[in-house]
């Protein structure tokens, strides 16, 4: 046993090592077959949602006044891409392979006032269009300041930009109406096909001008004409958002080639220019995990190897007396704490969280979540969720058991429903919020079914099932026996007050995660690329241990106080760090978002309590297991008379 645990973890370290080998770019698997195209051949631009940082809402690419072809075709999307608001639809913007186009009219609309005032929000709103060239993201190359030559890629080109005339005080809203994509394309010269590895656009406001008669497409600009050659290059006479003016939308399109490989494409756009920050976060939370595994060693190697020695030699109980205070407690260390069923549920909720981002992470660090897969990080995460339902019905259950409980159908469905239908009550709440504000984030009713068909079809008879075979196996024994009148616990000292020794033990773990949160949250909140699951991994390695020492060392201080409330307390202790996770999105709520509507402050907020009460789950369960574990070990250890 103790082999396999070694080749696991040297595994485990092996996997971390070689994604972290390359920290700069990430590793993944492709994801999908790659697409040759001949020279001439179609391409059909996708487009996608708008997105904003300042808001949070997405909205439908249409519902703005944009160009739209003959028909509208939505692209199938999959469950994750729903959850995230994706809205996949056809565009008017066609290319042809290796065919360079200068100045093509896509159309002319006319501005009425309720165009102009939708355009005028979401230019105020700072929202982004998203398009999708062959499973490409658009992006916007913009040069870095600190680095000369380097670019970072910001997701996506702005809708408009508010700006002022010279000499003039007044702040006029100018749309982007022409657009300059690059395709970049890497060629097999054997075949003389082409795969595409990059689609960048830089966006501009122009206010076109025309000859003679408007004539759709054939009309002859002024301000851009491919037979002159001349380009738009500027955004110097800008086209404005006013009530009654025509906006020409045109673009260009040019084709690069590059020695990037299609299965390297996506690295420029998860390049991470800060890794540094990321080494230091490592280091940062390795000294947190040094420093309590210290105390763990000189507590199981000096302290409790002396006291076992000793207890085993004196015969005595008041010599034992003398000693130190965590052996007097064996005959209540083992006592079922108050509200033990709601403890049994916690942690079988723990257990499952627990398995679904160990294997979620495995698959991630392995690279088969393949960012080119758009929501099939979320989709795995809540499918392995339901189907980690299984261990959560089989750890209650056991430990139900342990506490002498009959009852394990109750308990089962307590499991079942407790955190997924605080979850979902919340998720519900936020859904209609979202669907007010007519946001294509809101969850269409046939998807809100799947989800619930989901949690009752499958999750809830997986946690029957699970209870059911854990109750079924021979309970826990405790290794000594538990007398019938509990003793009475002495006054403790004031930093062994329950709620301070709580509130201490959750700083550890959050500091060893807080600075990899920052990155997490900076990829949710401002949309960027977030995929070095590497490091990831080993901050999830990180808080492991961190929670389980954390637990041990603040349980054997309580233990040797004469005070075997242990049971809910080491849950709470490490469990506790979701309080400071929670303070923590506060803080980056105020200090790096910029939202100013209500709607999206409570969507913020609403997802974080989500995402806290998860952690604290989570964090909870590996510690109240860490001090099961020491708890049954020391005293299996001494002699009981």
């Amino acid at each position: 046993m103790a082999i396999s645990r070694a080749v696991a973890a040297a595994v485990a370290v092996a996997i971390a090592a070689l994604c972290l080998a390359t920290p700069a770019a990430g590793f993944y698997l492709p994801g999908v077959a790659p697409n040759d195209f001949d020279k001439k051949d179609p391409l059909q631009v996708k487009v996608n949602k708008l997105t904003s940082i300042k808001t949070q809402l997405p909205y439908s690419y249409y519902s703005l006044p944009f160009c739209k072809p003959n028909t509208i075709v939505d692209s199938a999307e999959n469950l994750g891409e729903v959850l995230r608001g994706d809205r996949i639809e056809n565009s008017p913007y066609t290319f042809e392979m290796r065919e360079p186009q200068m100045c093509q009219i896509v159309c002319k609309i006319s501005v009425g006032e309720n165009e102009a005032k939708l355009l005028k929000e979401k230019i105020e709103d700072e929202y982004r269009v998203n398009m999708i060239l062959d499973n490409l993201p658009l992006v916007v190359p913009i040069q870095r300041v600190d680095q000369e030559g380097a670019y970072f890629y910001q997701h996506g080109f702005h809708v408009g930009a508010k700006g002022k005339y010279s000499g003039s005080k007044d702040e006029k809203y100018f749309i982007h109406n022409h657009l300059s994509f690059t395709v970049k394309y890497h060629r097999d010269e054997q075949r003389d096909v082409s795969r595409i590895v990059a689609f960048e656009v830089k966006p501009y406001s122009v206010k076109h001008e025309y000859e003679g008669q408007w004539n759709d497409k054939k009309t002859r600009l002024t301000t851009c004409d491919p037979h002159a050659q001349r380009v738009i290059t500027s955004s110097d006479s800008p086209q404005e958002v006013e009530v009654g003016k025509d906006i020409i939308f045109t673009y260009d399109v040019d084709f690069k080639e590059s020695d990037i490989k299609w299965a390297s494409r996506w690295d420029s756009y998860l390049l991470m220019t800060d890794d540094q920050i990321h080494w230091f976060s490592i280091v940062n939370s390795l000294m947190i995990v040094l420093f309590l595994s210290g105390m763990v060693a000189m507590i199981m190697l000096r302290t409790l190897y002396r006291d076992i020695s000793k207890y085993n030699q004196l015969e005595t109980q008041e010599e034992a007396q003398e000693e130190t205070g965590w052996k007097l407690v064996h005959g209540d260390v083992f006592r079922p704490p108050a509200n033990s069923d709601w403890l049994c549920v916690y942690v079988g909720t723990g257990v499952q969280f627990f398995g679904m981002l160990l294997v979620t992470m495995v698959f991630a660090v392995l690279g088969f979540l393949s960012p080119s897969n758009r929501g099939g990080l979320m989709t795995a995460m809540l499918l392995l969720w339901v189907f980690m339902g299984l261990l959560a019905g089989y750890s209650s259950s056991r430990l139900y058991k342990l506490f002498k409980g009959s009852e394990w159908k109750n308990i089962a469905l307590r499991t079942a429903f407790t955190f997924p239908g605080s979850v979902f009550t919340i998720f519900f709440f936020l859904n209609a919020l979202i669907w007010g504000q007519k946001s294509s984030g809101a969850v269409p009713f046939t998807t809100m079914f799947a989800l619930v068909l989901l949690w009752f079809g499958i999750s809830v008879p997986l946690v029957l099932w699970g209870s059911f075979l854990g109750f079924k196996k021979p309970a826990i024994e405790d290794p000594v026996k538990t007398n019938k009148i509990p003793r009475q616990i002495p006054e403790q000292a004031w930093y062994m007050n329950p709620i301070f020794s709580i509130l201490i033990g959750g700083i550890l773990p959050f500091g060893a995660v807080f600075i990899e949160l920052f990155f997490i949250l900076t990829s949710i909140w401002l949309h960027q690329f977030y995929y070095i699951f590497g490091f990831l991994f080993l901050v999830f390695l990180i808080l492991i241990v961190t929670c389980a020492e954390i637990s041990i060392v603040l349980c054997y201080f309580q233990l040797c106080s004469e005070d075997y409330l242990w049971w809910w307390r080491s849950y709470l202790t490490s469990g506790s760090s979701a309080l400071y996770l929670f303070l923590y999105a506060t803080f980056y709520f105020f200090t790096k978002l910029e939202i100013t509507k209500f709607v999206s402050a409570v969507l913020y907020f609403g997802y974080m309590l989500i995402a806290s009460y998860a952690f604290f789950a989570l964090t909870g369960t590996i510690g109240f297991y860490a001090c099961f574990l020491f708890t049954r070990l020391i005293y299996s250890s001494v002699k009981i008379e």
